[in-house]
């Protein structure tokens, strides 16, 4: 078992979904159709590729808001 980093944003009518270690993206309706999807998507990648050149850690995500003047 392993965990991969996601991150789920809305965009328009659906949610976005990646994983920025695989480089794999996908989309559901609702949130938990993209948990879904992007499960299955990396599921997907590892049967195709496999793990072997993957780094052994996940990084920790770093998040934060920036403040843009005149926008």
């Amino acid at each position: 078992m392993r965990q991969f980093l996601v991150a789920i944003t809305k965009e328009d009518d659906f949610f976005i979904a990646r994983c920025p270690e695989l480089n794999v993206t996908s989309q559901g309706k609702t949130l938990e159709e993209a948990k879904k999807s992007i499960k299955e998507a990396i599921e997907l990648y590892i049967e195709s590729f496999g793990t072997e050149d993957l780094p052994q850690q996940v990084s920790k995500p770093y998040l934060t808001l920036v403040e843009v003047a005149h926008v």
